[in-house]
């Protein structure tokens, strides 16, 4: 079976990667770096997710920044922004909304969850059990809910920012694999460096910083970035090279499922994207090799995880980047 990419030429306009447009991309990623300290290239990919229309999960231990660095990158865009504490007794009617009847017109309305935002930060969704987690399906896969028989869509843009704590914690929940495949990309931030840390020390509190955060884009400023990066050019060989890389991972004999044609179309646009951020209208193998894990090893199911799912995404993680040195680059 032979998956079809968009190529250049007549099939797809090139995109143009004006000054202003590295600008807005470079001014974004500035913005957010003045509450997240050395820490760049993990705002460089949440970017790109924004402009990709893709959805991140940040996976890390608690008290690197997952949520700082969700609120810098909403509070850099003025569009409607909403945050989600998620909890062990929360129902799916707490992020979708509910109809509730009217007394005095004896018809139901609808009240609006708080998922109709344009940036939604779904802060320790693994805190929440699958029942609640699946109710964020559709609203990322198909930028609309359906409550009651009825659909209502969702702003644009929209993107859903998740946080989770590592799975050996006390009080989580597994992601269902259904889940996990609707997020374009899985971030880690890491330990700060000693300078950066010591810089973190002295600031204390980062509300301060956070509240001081002015958006340097509006809402149709993201959306002309995401129509200028689905324009960007994918040759070819290019586009071989990332299929090469998933339809590995799907005949690896250490990997049980392989990533999914979503998967496939994810990891094309977030090259895009990157290709974008980096003032450029065509995708280079340096790109897929930049985003081949983070947008493929969270989607993955290993056949030797056993009962201890922390050491199964290390293993997963392990296994891509293997996929990734043995796949030949184009030339």
């Amino acid at each position: 079976m032979t998956t079809a990419f968009p190529t250049s030429g007549a099939a797809s306009a090139a995109a143009t990667i004006t000054d202003d447009t590295y600008a807005k991309c470079t001014a974004l990623i500035d913005n957010v770096e003045r509450v997240i300290f050395g820490k760049r290239e993990t705002i460089k990919m949440c970017v790109a997710g924004l402009i990709a229309r893709g959805h991140i999960l940040i996976e890390d231990i608690p008290g690197v920044g997952k949520t700082t660095l969700s609120q810098g990158l909403a509070n850099s865009v003025n569009c409607a922004f909403s945050r989600i504490q998620f909890t062990s007794d929360m129902l799916p009617s707490d992020i979708l909304g509910v109809s509730i009847l009217d007394s005095k017109t004896s018809h139901f309305e609808f009240r609006r969850g708080p998922i109709f935002s344009g940036i939604v930060l779904a802060d320790e969704i693994n805190r929440t059990p699958p029942k609640t987690q699946s109710a964020l399906l559709e609203a990322m896969s198909e930028y609309q809910v359906s409550v009651d028989g009825t659909s209502h869509r969702l702003p644009q843009p929209f993107m859903v920012l998740a946080t989770q704590n590592p799975i050996e914690y006390e009080g989580t929940y597994l992601l269902p694999e259904s889940q996990l495949d609707r997020f374009m990309l899985r971030v880690e931030i890491g330990y700060p460096g000693e300078d950066d840390e010591i810089h973190i020390m002295r600031r204390r509190d980062p509300r301060v910083d956070l509240d001081a955060l002015e958006a340097v884009l509006t809402a149709e400023e993201v959306l002309a970035l995401q129509a200028q990066a689905a324009q960007v050019r994918v040759e070819e060989s290019v586009a071989r090279y990332m299929l090469a890389i998933v339809q590995a991972t799907r005949s690896h004999e250490h990997i049980q499922l392989g990533a999914s044609p979503r998967a496939s179309v994810s990891f094309f646009e977030a090259c895009q994207a990157r290709a974008l951020i980096e003032a450029r209208d065509y995708v280079t193998p340096d790109d897929v090799r930049a985003f081949a894990s983070p947008c493929l090893s969270h989607r993955v199911i290993v056949k030797s995880r056993g009962s201890n799912p922390a050491a199964a995404a290390v293993e997963r993680k392990r296994i891509v980047d293997e996929i990734i040195h043995s796949v030949p680059v184009p030339r």
